[in-house]
């Protein structure tokens, strides 16, 4: 007889491992897609109250006035004059502004990573904007959030 020990798993003992491991991925992974989601969801409703915050500033300081559908782009972020008029550079009449940086590209939907604001959606449209109230949201049609809410109600 030899006192040889032999050192090493057995394949009852690895396939244990294995069945624990995949057990534990099915617990985990449904709910970090659930985390996901919940993040997409945040994103959108981050991104609307920052579009809507920087109108409300531009009304604010334009008599209110809201940005014109054709140019709230960048009305929102270059420099503007009382009446609204742009200019890349701060100059003596074009002191408001500007309000944002770059206009935010929608994070979810078939428009996903547009970032155009118009009336109707279309090509390249993110957001749509109502210059008459100033309100703004997606360019979303079905898509809903994590708890079945059209992005559009948000």
């Amino acid at each position: 007889m030899s006192n040889r020990k032999y050192t090493g798993f057995t394949l009852l003992e690895m396939m244990m491992v294995v069945v624990i491991i995949a057990l534990i991925a099915a617990v985990a992974i449904p709910k970090l897609s659930r985390g996901a989601q919940g993040a997409t969801d945040s994103a959108v409703a981050a991104d609307l109250a920052v579009l809507r915050n920087a109108i409300d500033m531009f009304q604010a300081e334009h008599n209110n006035s809201y940005p014109a559908v054709a140019t709230i782009s960048t009305q929102l972020t270059q420099f503007t004059d009382i009446t609204g008029a742009t200019n890349a550079t701060k100059d003596a009449t074009h002191i408001y502004g500007p309000y944002l940086r770059t206009v935010p590209a929608l994070p979810v939907g078939a428009n996903k990573g547009n970032t155009g604001i118009a009336a109707a959606a279309g090509t390249g449209v993110g957001w749509l904007y109502t210059a008459a109230s100033g309100t703004i949201g997606t360019s979303t049609t079905t898509e809903t959030d994590s708890n079945g809410v059209l992005y559009t109600t948000y």
